[in-house]
């Protein structure tokens, strides 16, 4: 093998993975052009068209795909060898992608990233703040914050913040002209203030659980908007109800500032994961995970 070839064959196994020239330069480090050129380059050293190639999208060709299924082992036992020799370093290096949401960023993030980066010079960071999910494989991420119940099956998941529970809160000059609701579908009757979700575009559902049945209610009103924090000042100013993470109104709560309502229908669900494809673990995904693994010590 040429001097220089192994490295055009992961070039090619990176853009055939992420269907894209950008993603694939991104996470080896060249720029679309030169991505590109070495592909071509790979492609007439071989004589074979191994990408197909229009403006809007790349994919490889069959003799592409079977390249790519032969190449896959063999990348993943480099990867592996490589990964043992900065285990036998000791020393945790390198660059990780994280994909969360806002509330991953806020209560797991903040709180111990920066002690982590202190912690570990040798290690990069980069973080994506979205509420959409990501196929972390396909968009060049190394692992991901989210819901525990909102994590693929396939993925190795650890805990990284408590349990969670949503609660429908409202002011008390909102209830001075409103009667309290008593089941979840008298919140018909109410004014509420909903979330537009990022990635589907619908409102997100409020949900309860009623008779040991999940129940979905999807109630109108004057606001919604995507923002946490904008959406919270709405229902502080009394506006209408409010569907909010109960750590997040702690404090209205205590204060009396906000009264909760349809208390028994507001089950806990599971906190934030981190998450990752089970495969080999890079020591700076090792120290990260134990770094912000939730001992049960502190709450969100």
């Amino acid at each position: 093998m040429r001097r220089g070839e192994l490295d055009d064959l992961a070039a090619f196994a990176a853009v055939a993975r992420t269907r894209s020239f950008t993603r694939a330069a991104a996470e080896i480090g060249l720029s679309p052009s030169a991505l590109s050129h070495a592909m071509r380059g790979l492609e007439t050293r071989l004589g074979l068209r191994l990408l197909a190639r229009t403006t809007r999208s790349v994919a490889p060709t069959p003799a592409g795909e079977r390249l790519l299924r032969s190449l896959g082992p063999a990348l993943d036992e480099v990867a592996r060898g490589l990964a043992a020799l900065a285990d036998w370093r000791g020393e945790p290096s390198g660059t990780l992608r994280l994909t969360t949401f806002a509330f991953g960023a806020r209560t797991v993030l903040e709180p111990s990233l920066p002690g982590f980066l202190l912690a570990y010079p040798a290690v990069s960071v980069e973080v994506v703040v979205d509420d959409r999910l990501a196929d972390l494989v396909a968009t060049g991420f190394d692992a991901g914050i989210r819901f525990g119940d909102s994590v693929e099956r396939d993925m190795v998941a650890v805990r990284v913040g408590p349990d969670l529970r949503t609660v429908v809160v409202g002011t008390p000059a909102y209830f001075a002209d409103h009667a309290r609701p008593a089941v979840p579908s008298d919140l018909e009757a109410h004014r509420c203030v909903n979330y537009r979700l990022v990635g589907g575009g619908g409102l997100l559902p409020w949900e309860f659980t009623q008779g040991g049945r999940e129940v979905r209610v999807r109630a109108g009103g004057q606001f919604v908007g995507n923002d946490g924090a904008l959406a919270g000042a709405v229902v502080r100013a009394g506006a209408g109800l409010g569907y909010m993470l109960e750590c997040d109104v702690a404090a209205d709560l205590a204060s009396g500032d906000l009264v909760q309502v349809l208390d028994d229908y507001c089950p806990p669900f599971p906190g934030c994961h981190l998450y990752y494809p089970n495969r080999q673990v890079t020591p700076a995904l090792r120290a990260l995970v134990e770094t912000l693994r939730w001992t049960g010590e502190t709450s969100a």
